[in-house]
């Protein structure tokens, strides 16, 4: 059987949750590295969204969106559980957990990174906001170090390269700012074995 396919560029946080999961899962997945300048007609033709990640499936299906992507690798092979499929409760706020980082942090996270683009308001003003979503995060780590379980889930990874974005911005901020547990997880996400396995380059 041929390996599943998926569009995918480096550095986008959408496209890295989605490699680390399909890794993570052992499905069998070709990478095509993806030019956001020169996009591939192919990509183009399979998904009118026109954004990465895009996997086309062994069996011909595709999936345009990166958390459908992770699901649907989950539901494949789920060793260690990311899915936290015996805990209703813990699904429930995985969701919610994740809707809240791709609508509202990725709103604040996208102008801190841009501020240029959005002169309404200085810099620091899209760093408190977004902040806000960095706090709760802290907060939910206090009790077993990682973000809705005592393991990794889906949530910690659908999550955290995001979080590394915004890390990014000003790391020397980032480092002396209030979130010691937030900056431990980010630092055991970024050594992590799987997170290097997908951002090696080829």
């Amino acid at each position: 059987m041929k390996p599943a396919t998926l569009y995918s560029f480096r550095r986008c946080p959408y496209a890295m949750r989605a490699r680390m999961a399909l890794r993570y899962s052992g499905v069998a997945v070709q990478i095509e590295e993806v030019s956001l300048k020169n996009k591939p007609a192919q990509m183009l033709a399979l998904s009118s969204k026109g954004t990465v990640p895009v996997l086309v499936c062994n069996d011909g299906r595709v999936i345009d969106q990166s958390l459908e992507i992770m699901q649907w690798a989950l539901a494949q092979h789920d060793p260690q559980d990311w899915l936290l499929s015996s805990d209703p409760a813990a699904a429930e706020a995985t969701a919610l957990l994740i809707e809240e980082n791709d609508t509202v942090f990725k709103r604040w996270l996208d102008r801190y990174k841009y501020a240029v683009r959005y002169p309404e308001f200085p810099m620091e003003h899209y760093r408190e906001q977004g902040g806000q979503f960095l706090l709760k995060l802290d907060g939910l780590l206090a009790r077993n170090g990682h973000l809705l379980a005592e393991h990794l889930s889906l949530a910690d990874i659908a999550v955290a390269p995001f979080v590394r974005q915004f890390a990014h911005v000003d790391q020397v901020w980032f480092a002396q700012a209030p979130y010691k547990r937030l900056q431990t997880w980010l630092e055991q996400f970024l050594t992590s074995e799987l997170f290097n396995a997908v951002m090696a380059k080829s």
